[in-house]
């Protein structure tokens, strides 16, 4: 979770910046004496949308270090045991999964961990003090194995991607509503109004949060995924399961064999929409399903 909230805030961020100063500086030529020209919209809105979670994506490992105060473990002179472990273990399977070798670090904070970085051989395996205390070397690795396989998969890219296009349609229809609001509902006719911009400004922040449902869905696909992957590098699905079960305080053996994930009901239901991880549960019984076939 901790890789998504990191990408997601530093992109709107990016954005809110990059569209004001494009606005300050009069780039944006999309507003004429004749209205909107709508193809010269769409183009300054994917500009700015997908210029946002590029530049997310390249400062994700410098924004990840300095927003957790991780320290990068050096290979070559590793503090301790546990460390040389660590190392030891995501360089096994970045080599098994064909990609460069992350760069591997520690912070301190309760049990999570993320990956990160521009490429697939660009990358940074974070994990916390809390989980490295509170989990066995298995059920690490199966975590471990999980972070590496979200960077073989990818997903940082494949994110990227996805932000690019949400931010380009939130940028473009703020824009739309706000021309609305200020020609239409105040009846300005005397260039841009307040209006105009007040609009754009509410829109973005309430479109951008609308998105997050799109981005949030993805995500979710993509753990599923990362924790196929762990198991494959660990040639075994028992790791993450311990790890999962660990994490979500359940027994994986007990579940349900029959886990139905849109069961849900109530505010839990919102609350799903935005979450960036499948319940602990669901992935359980995804990983068992598959253990089964």
């Amino acid at each position: 979770m901790k890789r998504i909230f990191l990408f997601l805030l530093t992109n709107f961020a990016v954005l809110i910046v990059l569209s004001a100063s494009m606005n300050v500086l009069g780039v944006g030529r999309y507003l004429t004496a004749n209205g909107l020209d709508i193809s010269q919209l769409l183009i300054f809105s994917a500009i700015i949308g997908f210029a946002g979670s590029i530049i997310s994506l390249l400062i994700s490992k410098w924004m990840a270090k300095q927003s957790t105060g991780a320290r990068v473990i050096d290979p070559r002179a590793p503090a301790n045991a546990k460390e040389a472990w660590l190392v030891d273990t995501v360089h096994q399977l970045a080599d098994r999964a064909g990609i460069g070798r992350p760069e591997v670090a520690i912070y301190d904070g309760a049990p999570n961990a993320f990956a990160t970085g521009a490429s697939r051989n660009n990358a940074l395996v974070a994990v916390s003090t809390g989980l490295l205390s509170s989990m066995t070397e298995e059920e690490v690795a199966g975590v471990l194995g999980h972070e590496v396989a979200h960077v073989a998969n990818g997903d940082m890219i494949t994110l990227t991607l996805i932000q690019g296009v949400v931010n380009t349609f939130v940028i473009f229809f703020a824009r739309i509503v706000g021309y609305f609001v200020d020609r239409v509902v105040l009846k300005n006719d005397r260039g841009v109004g307040l209006g105009y911009y007040a609009t754009v400004i509410v829109c973005e922040i309430v479109f951008g949060v609308l998105a997050s449902i799109i981005v949030a869905w993805f995500s979710r696909q993509r753990e599923y995924r990362a924790d196929a992957g762990s198991a494959s590098l660990l040639g075994s699905r028992e790791p993450m399961m311990r790890a999962l079960a660990r994490l979500g305080g359940v027994q994986a053996g007990e579940l349900p064999k029959a886990f139905q994930a849109s069961g849900i009901s109530g505010n839990r239901a919102i609350s799903a929409m935005f979450a960036s991880h499948p319940p602990i549960e669901a992935r359980i019984h995804a990983l068992q399903a598959a253990q089964r076939i």
